[in-house]
């Protein structure tokens, strides 16, 4: 099921950065459904394609590293186009994902490109697996230097957009606190087709589902008993490293 992409009615931009290519679907695919439906752009960098340290399946089956590649490719592809969003491909090589001078001026070039007004990734913490809290230093040092005036590359310098870092896999052993809860509750049905065409990680499928479901329950108990949601809301968590800006408490 592909979400129906109103028309564009803001140039907002959305910057998706993820270590391997499935992290924005089963983390981030609610708010990149959400974000789709109201016409927005969305733009998923992946820095690998998880072909080392997430296709054990693969492997097993006595697969070639390009050809992991490739199908890792294919069902990001179709994830992305079923959220609505673009995706490019770095293949920086994961297990482990390590920064480089010219990745680091590829990564800040996107920024520069898309000019977000958003920015998502993963948090600072994750014991399990290195490549996330690598892509998140080199998301938010990226962030950094596309502001510098004297960095060098081609584009206009960007601000300061907002960074909402997403729900890692095993969040007490990461050190995540749910401090935004997003209703997806319009655009799950889109958010599980997505995670569908991610068949080398079928054991997800289920875990992100009652993770959504978890959430949900969380975001009502905290929205007060009057507002109309839905009885079975779906929601997704997120973090944020930087201070919220705003005129008046709310």
């Amino acid at each position: 099921m592909t979400h129906a992409v109103a028309p564009p009615t803001a140039s907002r931009s959305t910057l998706v950065i993820t270590a391997h290519a499935g992290d924005f679907v089963w983390r981030g695919g609610g708010a990149i459904a959400l974000a789709a439906s109201r016409g927005e752009k969305i733009t998923v960098a992946c820095l690998t394609f998880g072909e080392r340290g997430e296709s054990a399946k693969a492997w097993r089956e006595g697969r070639k590293l390009e050809e992991i590649k490739a199908i890792r490719q294919g069902g990001a592809e179709r994830a992305a186009a079923t959220l609505g969003a673009e995706v490019r491909f770095f293949d920086a090589g994961d297990y482990p994902l390590l920064a480089t001078a010219e990745l680091t001026d590829r990564f800040v070039a996107v920024h520069r490109e898309t000019q977000p007004d958003v920015v998502l990734t993963h948090p600072t913490e994750d014991p399990y697996n290195g490549d996330h809290p690598a892509s998140n230093r080199m998301a938010l040092e990226a962030r950094i230097l596309a502001q510098a005036v004297g960095y060098p590359g081609g584009g206009d310098i960007i601000g300061a957009p907002p960074v909402f870092c997403f729900e890692p896999h095993q969040p007490e052993m990461s050190g995540f606190r749910p401090e935004v809860l997003l209703d997806i509750t319009e655009v799950w049905e889109t958010k599980r087709a997505a995670m569908e065409c991610l068949g080398a990680r079928q054991h997800l499928w289920d875990y992100y589902t009652d993770l959504a479901v978890r959430r949900g329950v969380q975001l009502r108990r905290n929205a007060g008993p009057n507002l109309g949601l839905a009885h079975r809301t779906m929601a997704e968590a997120y973090m944020r490293p930087f201070p919220q800006i705003a005129k008046e408490l709310a």
